[in-house]
């Protein structure tokens, strides 16, 4: 039986609750092989971030390089990138190798509002990474700086989608987590068609790297070879899953459980 890969370009997380090491236990927990290549350390736990120490553009690139020479990828997705020459360099990369099927995290803000990404970095996004997205994946806060406008319904957030594809992304999927209605709904656009995702509210402090973990399953779920659509449904499983199942651990926001949804699979 084949085994299939995914890489994660992102930062880590030294509380484990999202980042590289979210990612690799969504990987895991999905059967998908999981690589990464490391674009900053951070030190953090559920009450904010206390560190960042980016590594060098040479350091990123070379980890891709490794694993395009010697493994490849069937999918992969890129985190906190932090500046602008590592997306620049990143996308580079991945129209030398033709990996098609990326989803674009675009990490800008911590939970505690610790910035993740520079105010310069942003425009590399909109050219270089963006346009080679198979599905971009942002939080309203995000949508927002992406696509210019303010959101405050379901039209605008349609509006932010539809820029989003105009710039290049195939797909788009505003996560509705930063509302307050009763449901969060996820917005899916795929340049034809919107599908507006609902799933009932979980209320709980316990939601960092909800963002990380949803992108990482979405990318587990693409290496195998799923439709987008229903990729985008079995991450929004995992992760109501994770969420519902919070292990409790710390006084801030804490991490999700990253293992619930094989356990009600097995169940």
């Amino acid at each position: 039986m084949k085994q299939f890969k995914a890489l994660t370009i992102a930062g880590s997380d030294s509380g484990g609750g999202a980042g590289i090491q979210a990612d690799l236990k969504t990987f895991q927990e999905l059967g998908v092989f999981g690589m990464s290549a490391l674009t900053a350390v951070t030190a953090q736990n559920t009450l904010g971030v206390q560190g960042i120490y980016p590594l060098s553009t040479e350091a990123v690139t070379t980890q891709i390089r490794s694993i395009a020479e010697d493994m490849g990828t069937d999918a992969l997705k890129t985190g906190m990138l932090f500046h602008a020459d590592i997306i620049t360099a990143v996308a580079e990369l991945i129209k030398q190798n033709n990996w098609e099927r990326l989803v674009v995290d675009p990490v800008m803000v911590a939970k505690g509002g610790a910035r993740l990404l520079q105010e310069e970095a942003v425009q590399a996004m909109f050219t270089h990474l963006i346009p080679l997205a198979l599905v971009v994946t942002p939080n309203i806060p995000e949508a927002e700086v992406l696509s210019g406008i303010t959101i405050k319904t379901m039209e605008d957030r349609k509006e932010a989608a539809q820029r989003l594809v105009q710039m290049g992304a195939k797909t788009v999927v505003v996560k509705g987590g930063h509302d307050q209605d009763d449901d969060v709904i996820d917005l899916f656009y795929d340049g034809s068609q919107f599908a507006e995702l609902r799933r009932k509210r979980i209320q709980t402090r316990h939601t960092h790297g909800t963002g990380c973990t949803f992108s990482a399953a979405l990318t587990a779920e693409l290496a195998k070879g799923k439709d987008v659509l229903i990729a985008v449904e079995t991450a929004r499983d995992f992760i109501q899953a994770a969420i519902e199942e919070a292990p409790g651990i710390g006084k801030g926001h804490g991490p999700t459980d990253h293992g619930a949804y094989r356990r009600r699979l097995s169940s």
